[in-house]
């Protein structure tokens, strides 16, 4: 029977690896699956993560930890008990020796493939964080589990790589965007954060994604995430210059975010703290400051519409900042697991409030209103932090229903983005990926460059002639004309330098002396893991034409030439392009 249903399955699933590979129709069908899982995904670990709080804190079951007025202090010990519960699963997960992959270094490096096990370990640490109420924010389980649900069916249909990086794409930001009942946010956040670029191939089966993900949840009766204002006022062509200096003032608080999480990091890993101990010790961090404002704990969901409800005064105001961005700080660099997507949302309305109270102190300046300022505060943080100016500009967009407000959003976002990129050059999420050695700026595809290596570039087939050899023996075995070049040895077989075949023949080389006096690039040669660009820079810097391959011990692998690698690494770039554009 199991034979049976073999050579019945098998057919079908093949017919439907073709028709994927070659329909576009078929495609997007895939992403409404898929994006209606992402959905139900983001559900239930937002809802595992929310009885979490309720049994630990007390909340009722409509309340946001982060909007209470206080907690009982003997419950502040789940800060602690769930930081050693997340260092006791830390211990035992970590019996591999890297990092887990997430969605944007899986699409930036690994053609979109994502082990299962890494999107459940990063899920799992990510909600008992922020169950546990330390101030991390779930969206980066929500990006992760979808995407991780993508890259496996996508590998299991056999997928190209390019539609692999797509769907990957589509559905992380359908799991942001179902959070938030809001598709433009998920589809934009699916462009500019986890593919890298907006491509015409990928714009139908992510707006598909995103919009099946964002009916689902309200389907089931997830509202759409709203923001309920007074009547905003009219937005002034000055009001434009105002809220740019609202959004460089948010880069400047961004790159403080980022690079204190990356300070205290480095300084916990220093300290005799071991790994199992350090999340404890984070929670037990995180209870005097949740004494003095409950705001700090979780997200801040709660806290960003108790906040904007109320008029708070500046003082109050500048404690829950300063509070908040610690809490963060010692969450992350302690060792809970989580993002700060809402956390740069809640700190930016904090700001924008901050900074429209202090325009008003100023005498004869023209009055700013707290919440615009709030909201696009809100958007150009989230944008210092994590990137996508349009995709926290639509999720303004979608919040308010306001296109006026949603236009000054995108002029703040931008100058934030800029002057990131600018003075930091990174998002959070690149940033963190760069302090573990890599170099990517975005979630743009670069894996194809480190597949190119001088390892699997090379040829193995080029000569080699011991560097004590004389002319007339490298002359009769490597006749004018044979080859162009051949390599030298030592008497231990290490590689000595290249010489020229032509330049072996020159008339005025005695018949006894040995090659080794016409040997070039002794002391230059590439190992067989460099990509094709180190390989480049060094084909530029030596001046060369071929460069060998050599082990650790200087035994030579291959040699690889200047042209080839020029003409393998246009290809590359050639066929990025018709990915790019669905060619």
């Amino acid at each position: 029977m199991t034979v049976i249903r073999s050579r019945l399955f098998a057919p079908l699933l093949a017919g439907l690896r073709r028709r994927l590979r070659t329909s576009e129709a078929a495609l997007i069908a895939l992403a409404l699956l898929l994006g209606s899982c992402a959905g139900l995904m983001t559900m239930a670990q937002a809802g595992i993560a929310h009885v979490m709080q309720r049994l630990l804190y007390g909340i009722g079951s409509d309340d946001r930890l982060s909007a209470q007025s206080e907690i009982d202090p003997i419950r502040l010990i789940a800060l602690p008990i769930g930081g050693l519960a997340l260092g006791a699963f830390v211990y035992l997960a970590r019996r591999r020796r890297r990092a887990p992959i997430d969605v944007v270094e899986a699409n930036a490096l690994h053609g979109g493939a994502i082990p299962v096990r890494d999107s459940l370990t990063v899920s799992a640490q990510t909600i008992l964080s922020n169950g546990a109420g330390a101030s991390v924010g779930l969206e980066a389980a929500y990006a992760q589990m979808a995407g991780g649900l993508a890259s496996v069916a996508g590998q299991w249909l056999r997928l190209r790589r390019n539609d692999l990086r797509i769907l990957v794409g589509a559905c992380a930001g359908a799991g942001v965007g179902a959070a938030f009942g809001a598709p433009l946010t998920g589809a934009f956040y699916a462009f500019e954060i986890v593919i890298g670029a907006y491509t015409p191939a990928a714009i139908a089966p992510v707006a598909t994604a995103a919009l099946a993900a964002a009916l689902t949840v309200r389907a089931l009766g997830l509202p759409a995430y709203l923001i309920v204002l007074p009547t905003a006022d009219p937005i002034l062509s000055s009001d434009y210059f105002l809220y740019a200096a609202l959004g460089l003032v948010c880069a400047l608080v961004g790159i403080f975010i980022m690079r204190a999480v990356t300070i205290m990091e480095a300084a916990v890993r220093r300290s005799p703290l071991p790994d199992i101990a350090r999340p404890f010790v984070g929670g037990l961090l995180l209870v005097p400051l949740a004494l003095v404002t409950p705001q700090i704990l979780s997200a801040g969901h709660g806290a960003l519409h108790l906040d904007l409800s109320i008029q708070l005064s500046l003082s109050f105001l500048a404690t829950i900042f300063l509070f908040k961005i610690v809490a963060s700080v010692i969450s992350l660099g302690f060792g809970f697991r989580g993002g700060l997507f809402f956390a740069s949302l809640f700190l930016g309305s904090i700001t924008g409030q901050l900074f429209a109270g202090l325009v008003n102190l100023i005498p004869g300046a023209s009055p700013v209103n707290g919440n615009d300022a709030a909201l696009i505060g809100m958007a150009a943080l989230a944008v210092a932090v994590v990137g996508g100016p349009l995709t926290m500009s639509m999720l303004v967009l979608e919040a308010t229903h306001d296109f006026a407000l949603t236009g000054t959003a995108i002029t703040a976002s931008l100058c934030a983005s800029t002057l990131v990129r600018e003075t930091f050059g990174f998002s959070f999420s690149t940033w963190r990926l760069h302090t573990r050695g890599e170099t990517i700026r975005s979630a743009r595809d670069v894996g194809w460059v480190k597949n190119l290596t001088a390892g699997r570039m090379m040829r193995r087939d080029t000569p080699m002639i011991e560097e004590t050899a004389s002319f007339a023996e490298f002359r009769r075995r490597f006749p004018l004309g044979s080859i162009r070049v051949v390599t030298a040895a030592d008497d231990a077989g290490r590689y000595a330098g290249i010489i020229r075949v032509s330049a072996a023949f020159a008339a005025d080389h005695e018949e006894d002396a040995p090659v080794a006096g016409i040997a070039q690039l002794e002391d230059v040669a590439l190992s067989p893991e460099q990509d094709v660009s180190a390989i480049m820079r060094l084909f530029e810097e030596s001046e060369a034409d071929e460069l060998a391959v050599v082990d650790p011990d200087l035994k030579l692998l291959g040699v690889v030439t200047e042209k080839y690698v020029r003409r393998r690494y246009t290809e590359e770039i050639e066929k990025a392009q018709r990915d790019l554009f669905g060619d």
